[in-house]
C-alpha cells in the first residue's frame, strides 16, 4: 500500500514550492497505484487515496481542489450490471464534474469504464478476466509521442470500457479492443493497469471469492513480464504527466489551510 501521508492536501503548500496533489479512488484493498507511485513522488506530485469500500471510507467531494482524479480498477467489480461497484453512480457524477471543469482524469480498468460512461460512452458486459496481452499504438502522437509502439497490458477486470464516439483511440489490443483512449485533451482511460505489480494481483485473488479461470497460470505470466512492465512505464508516465500538466499550476496548495475532512462526502 501507499506510504503517502493521509494529509496530502494539507501538506501541499507547506514547502517552498507548492506541490500538485492527485485524488485517487480505490475500489479494492489490493489495487493501488503500484509502480506509478514512484514516478509521481519522483516528480514531487503528491497523491491521496480515498477508499469508499472501507469502514468510514468516503469519496472525494465535488469541490475538492485536486489537480487530477485517478480512478483505479475494481477486481471483480464492474459497471455493466453483472456486479456493479456500489459507488458507481456517485463516481460517474464525480468524474463527469471533473471532465466538465477541465480537471485531468485518469481511469484504469474499472476506472476507465467509469470515465467512458461519464463522457457519453458505454461498457460491454464481460466475465471477470485475467489476461496479459500486447497493446499496439494507433496514434504516433499519443502521450506527446512517448507511448511505446507496443506495450504490455495486464487486464484483471470485469466488463470493458467503450469510449464515446468523440474519444481519440490511442492503442488497441490484438482483438481490436480499446487499450488506451483519450477524452478531450487531458483525460485518459487505460484498460489495464500500466503500473501493476505481481503482489497486487495476488492480493486481489486472496481478497475476493470470485477468481478468474487459470489465475495461477496468469500469475506466472505476469511474473515473467514484471521487468518489461517497469521499463515500459517510464515513457508512459513521462507522457502522461506532460499531457495532464501535473507539474504546473497546483490547485491543491491554494486550499492547504483547510482540513481534508471538509472535502469528503
Amino acid at each position: 500500500m501507499s506510504k503517502c501521508s493521509p494529509d496530502a492536501f494539507a501538506m501541499a503548500g507547506r514547502t517552498e514550492t507548492p506541490m500538485n496533489v492527485v485524488a485517487v479512488i480505490q475500489h479494492t484493498s489490493g489495487e493501488y497505484l503500484g509502480l506509478m507511485e514512484d514516478h509521481l513522488e519522483g516528480r514531487r506530485i503528491r497523491f491521496q487515496y480515498f477508499r469508499p469500500f472501507a469502514g468510514g471510507g468516503k469519496l472525494p467531494a465535488m469541490d475538492l481542489p485536486a489537480d487530477a482524479l485517478i480512478l483505479l480498477g475494481g477486481g471483480p467489480w464492474g459497471s455493466a450490471g453483472g456486479r456493479d461497484v456500489p459507488t458507481l453512480a456517485e463516481e460517474i457524477e464525480l468524474c463527469r464534474a471533473r471532465l466538465d471543469e477541465g480537471t485531468p482524469v485518469i481511469g484504469i480498468g474499472l476506472g476507465a469504464q467509469i470515465l467512458a460512461i461519464a463522457a457519453g460512452g458505454g461498457v460491454q458486459q464481460t466475465d471477470l478476466m485475467f489476461e496479459c496481452v500486447t497493446a499496439s499504438r494507433c496514434d504516433d502522437a499519443a502521450l506527446n509521442g512517448f507511448l511505446p509502439k507496443e506495450f504490455t497490458q495486464v487486464i484483471y477486470m470485469r466488463d470493458w470500457p467503450i469510449p464515446p464516439r468523440d474519444a481519440t483511440l490511442l492503442a488497441t489490443d490484438a482483438s481490436g479492443r480499446a487499450s488506451l483512449f483519450r477524452i478531450g485533451s487531458n483525460a485518459y482511460g487505460f484498460a489495464g493497469h500500466p503500473g501493476i505489480k505481481l503482489g497486487m494481483v495476488e492480493d486481489l485473488v486472496m481478497e475476493f471469492e470470485e477468481v478468474p479461470e487459470d489465475a495461477a497460470a496468469g500469475l506466472e505470466r505476469l511474473r515473467a513480464l514484471q521487468t518489461k512492465i517497469e521499463d515500459e512505464l517510464v515513457p508512459i508516465m513521462t507522457g502522461l504527466v506532460q499531457c495532464t500538466a501535473l507539474m504546473s499550476a497546483p490547485k491543491a496548495a491554494a486550499e492547504a489551510a483547510k482540513e481534508l475532512d471538509n472535502y469528503v462526502v
